[in-house]
């Protein structure tokens, strides 16, 4: 039997397992590692625990793309300690403002083939060069750069199979919101989403990474298209045709579903507040009043996103009621857009410009007013993402986003009356120099004094009882247990200070009355975790004493944070027992049951009834949880190398 595209690239990287077998536990080797400012901190932190004196990748490359704000001292020390960690441990690394880590990666180092496995959960953006690109948290990343493998369980794989053409006003946002549309934020749980058909010939990388990146809201494992002449077209005008080659699934490959999209049956599409997987068509929704718009981010600025948005704000004038601003998403498509008159455009019609970084997205920046209406063109709309609480934020392509900032209102972008435009790729595109930093030595890395050590954490006992200090619902993500926000990111890597405002959006009493409680446990509904790959949302509760999270189920990439952590992760096998829970019960949960396809016995002590919870995990990742995560499991080891 053949291979799909993405079992070419696992079978390029696999060292442990056998990826013939879905859903069983495999090991891969990361070609390439990717880290941001954000979450690396937590990454050298580990690394500088490992005893290596150089990272094991063909490349490691750290970007500046998050933190931006220089409000004082924080983020100034962040980039400097980083500067330097990269210096010590031979990682390439970007200057501040070079660019956002996923477009400026797709142009300089992304290679067809390859596996990638970065500090972000939008690390599938280089599935549209052909990558297996895969996101996770920061240890994950330290160890994968430790020349670790990066467990997983084989993934599904799912056919996207694309036919037709592309209408005019209908970009390639309107795909990724369509495969929303139909599988909802937990529909690619345990999946690849592979994109093949005659209609992939009709994108350029740009458009398939704008579809592979924001394949991370479904859940996914990872997304991919094919290597093809498109892609050879892109590596060469970057200057790097040499690292190109042709990759696609053999004939007689096998999928596991198929789903079918006539590109040429597609409308504009919007996801409303507060959840990018409630997409319904423009139409549905338009006239209604908005306050804020937000072009750019990883998902949506490329050149020929810059061309789109120039050519509806030709002439144009943002309307009065509307705060407009753009998010380059590299200092090249600045460039490149300069040189084409984009921006002169864009600027004349009153739209603000912003530094190339994720700024807005993660709310560093540009945050709507008191319950404002925003439309963006980013990938993600958690409630209070923005940096405002009472947020109302849709997700739309830049066609959408552009179009209602002129009107003041949401508008189909068919129904105003717009030039067609054609956009073909570059032979060549700009090259700005001093992107990166020049490799250079160091003696020494300044610490900073927001720079806390990793808390040290326990082993945990055979029973743990503790309080319900919260019941959650489904969908809960790493932004309400970790916010976002230009006021928190800068202390994201300071557990004790950032603790203090987890669940604020839920529950402001929480940090309290752990503290108070000296722990307990979390009881949540369905697709808990899911979001970022920020691993702080699993290190907060385990600072905060919390023994174990009993939910429906977990979204992949913070499962395998809990289990990095220590955090145990247990599943209600029926929707009664959690339903039959209230907070501030007592849960005695017996840990010494705790075993890959067995049952564990929870005791509500509050209510007299029992029950059973599964686990979730692997032997071995139950192993890693009863050491109390992964850096206890190591330092137990004498030679500090894991083993499968």
């Amino acid at each position: 039997m053949g291979l799909t595209v993405a079992e070419k690239c696992i079978q390029n990287s696999i060292v442990y397992g056998d990826m013939t077998k879905r859903g069983s536990r495999i090991g891969i080797h990361a070609h390439q590692t990717l880290g941001h400012d954000l979450n690396a901190i937590m990454t050298f932190l580990a690394l500088n625990q490992l005893g290596i004196d150089h990272v094991k990748t063909e490349l490691s490359v750290q970007y500046m793309d998050h933190n931006m704000i220089q409000a004082d001292y924080k983020n100034a020390d962040d980039h400097r300690f980083l500067q330097e960690m990269t210096a010590k441990y031979g990682v390439v690394c970007a200057r501040p403002g070079s660019g956002i880590c996923h477009q400026l990666h797709l142009e300089h180092f992304g290679i067809p083939g390859k596996t990638l496995i970065g500090g972000d959960s939008h690390t599938p953006c280089q599935g549209g060069l052909g990558m297996f690109a895969v996101g996770v948290g920061g240890f994950d990343a330290a160890m994968a750069m430790a020349g670790e493998p990066l467990y997983i369980k084989m993934p599904y794989i799912i056919n996207i199979h694309l036919t037709g053409h592309l209408p005019a006003k209908v970009s390639a946002k309107n795909v990724i919101l369509e495969v929303l549309r139909r599988i909802d934020v937990k529909g690619g749980v345990g999946k690849v989403l592979e994109y093949s058909g005659p209609g992939v010939k009709t994108l350029n990388v740009a458009e398939r990474s704008t579809i592979t990146n924001m394949g991370a809201e479904t859940g996914a494992t990872t997304s991919i298209f094919p290597s093809d002449e498109n892609t050879k077209a892109w590596m060469r005008a970057y200057h790097r045709e040499e690292d190109w080659i042709p990759l696609s699934a053999d004939e007689d490959a096998h999928y596991d579903e198929v789903m079918e999209i006539n590109l040429n049956e597609l409308e504009p599409l919007i996801a409303l507040p507060s959840s990018p997987g409630k997409v319904v068509p423009v139409r549905e929704v338009a006239g209604r009043k908005i306050d804020q718009v937000m072009l750019g981010s990883c998902t949506n600025t490329a050149l020929n996103d810059m061309k789109s948005i120039a050519n509806i704000m030709e002439g144009h004038t943002i309307s009065d009621s509307v705060d407009a601003a753009l998010y380059p998403s590299t200092r090249t498509v600045i460039a490149e857009s300069i040189k084409r008159g984009y921006f002169n455009s864009i600027v004349d019609s009153g739209v603000r410009i912003f530094e190339p970084m994720c700024g807005g997205c993660n709310g560093c920046g540009f945050a709507p007013q008191t319950k404002g209406v925003s439309i963006r063109t980013t990938p993600r709309n958690f409630p209070g993402r923005s940096g405002t609480k009472d947020d109302q934020v849709y997700l739309a392509a830049p066609e959408t986003a552009a179009v209602s900032a002129i009107t003041g209102e949401i508008t189909d972008p068919r129904d105003v009356d717009i030039p067609e435009f054609s956009y073909e790729l570059p032979d060549s595109f700009i090259e700005p120099s001093n992107l990166f930093y020049t490799p250079h030595y160091v003696d020494e890395v300044h610490y900073g004094p927001n720079l806390k050590p990793i808390p040290k954490f326990g082993k945990h006992d055979s029973v743990e009882s503790g309080e319900v200090l919260l019941k959650l619902p489904d969908n809960i993500t790493t932004d309400h247990i970790c916010p976002a926000g230009a006021l928190y990111l800068p202390i994201r890597s300071n557990i004790p200070e950032i603790s203090k405002h987890s669940f604020m959006t839920i529950d402001l009493t929480f940090p309290d009355r752990a503290k108070a409680a000296e722990g307990g446990v979390l009881v949540a509904g369905e697709n808990y975790g899911q979001g970022s790959s920020r691993e702080q949302a699993a290190i907060i509760p385990r600072f905060l004493g919390i023994k174990a999270i009993l939910a429906k189920d977990f979204a992949r990439l913070h499962l395998a944070n809990l289990v990095n952590w220590g955090v145990v992760p247990l599943t209600f096998k029926s929707d009664d027992d959690y339903q039959a829970i209230d907070q501030g019960d007592t849960l005695t949960v017996k840990l010494d049951e705790m075993q890959a396809g067995q049952d564990v016995t929870v005791i509500n002590e509050t209510k007299g009834a029992t029950f059973t919870v599964s686990s979730p995990l692997s032997t071995e990742d139950i192993e890693t949880v009863k050491w109390g995560g992964r850096l206890n499991q190591m330092r137990n080891r004498s030679d500090s190398h894991v083993t499968a």
